[in-house]
């Protein structure tokens, strides 16, 4: 099959492309379509997937890399079916490398066992964190043990949803977002680590009441986490793409999403505040307040996308604080 370039696009004779296949043209973005386009015959039922399988196979020069195609200035979707799309028997599509890659799931774990471990050297006072006659020594006070267990629980319970209950819509992220990701959970539980297990370390204001307080707080709040990714992931099976709208559930922790679209950060927002108030400690209160004002992004994004989504989404919710924000 011959073809013909016309103001820098590749036309294949329409004859070639009916009934029975599409023609579609990949090229790279910002490079001249002369010097790398890739030619495919496909069937109008294939995927995005499909697509990027077989353009793997066609490409010497990019097997095994991912790739993301683009259509129109917008990224398709891997589920997205060819003849669904706004393209005739002729379509071009570029494509973008997306340089080394790694899972969700792999970054979240590392995410989570590096405070887990981090924490517990601090806790346990190994050698050269503070003065040689403190090492391996306990803290007196009894919310230093608590606090540890609390911390230990949070990350432990992280690790078992990454594994055993989130459902991750995207496979993989950039590898140098690993290094961003666990920089900041990693040097934070070693900045709170340091303070609530140190030698000097002064309790709370108000004593056991303040602890028990708290403690409570933080459990509730775990379990209204939990309960919330166990009500997304019921929400989404496995071999369904179709989004719905999570509504309440028989469970009491879900009944917060008649008032907001990200209760599982509601929830996280008031383990740490739980936290904070059981340690009583400024780099609790600092990471806290960092992963409240990232949180608040990610709800308001994900409250928008449900707003553009659903004609019908409810009115009455909010990102992530009920009436407030």
């Amino acid at each position: 099959m011959t073809g013909f370039v016309v103001q820098g696009h590749i036309y294949i004779p329409y004859a070639y492309c009916v009934f029975t296949y599409l023609c579609i043209i990949i090229v790279k973005q910002n490079v001249d379509i002369e010097q790398l386009s890739i030619f495919l015959q496909v069937e109008p039922t294939a995927t995005i997937l499909d697509i990027k399988s077989m353009f793997h196979k066609s490409s010497k020069f990019f097997n095994g890399c991912v790739i993301l195609l683009i259509s129109e200035g917008k990224p398709l979707r891997d589920e997205e079916i060819l003849q669904e799309l706004p393209v005739g028997t002729t379509a071009t599509f570029y494509f973008r490398d997306l340089g080394a890659q790694i899972s969700w799931g792999t970054v979240f774990l590392i995410e989570c066992i590096g405070p887990l471990v981090i924490y517990l050297l601090f806790y346990f006072r190994l050698p050269l964190i503070y003065a040689p006659k403190y090492e391996f020594t306990a803290s007196k006070h009894l919310v230093v043990p608590i606090a540890c267990v609390c911390h230990s629980f949070h990350y432990m319970k992280r690790i078992v949803e990454t594994l055993f209950v989130h459902r991750l819509s995207h496979s993989t992220m950039p590898l140098r977002n690993i290094f961003k990701n666990c920089s900041y959970h990693w040097c934070f539980a070693a900045w709170m680590a340091y303070y609530i297990n140190h030698p000097l370390y002064t309790p709370p204001y108000y004593g056991e009441k303040q602890v028990k307080a708290a403690l409570a707080i933080f459990l509730f709040c775990q379990l209204g986490s939990f309960s919330i990714h166990m009500a997304l992931r019921n929400l989404k099976l496995p071999s369904c793409k179709i989004k719905k709208i999570p509504y309440p559930t028989k469970n009491p922790f879900t009944w917060i999403f008649a008032l907001v679209s990200c209760p599982n950060y509601t929830y996280e927002l008031g383990s740490w505040l739980g936290f904070t108030l059981m340690t009583q400690c400024v780099p609790v209160l600092f990471f806290t307040v960092v992963g409240f004002i990232q949180m608040t992004v990610w709800a308001k994004g994900k409250h928008r996308s449900y707003l553009k989504e659903f004609k019908e989404y409810p009115t009455l919710r909010s990102p992530i604080l009920p009436f407030i924000l």
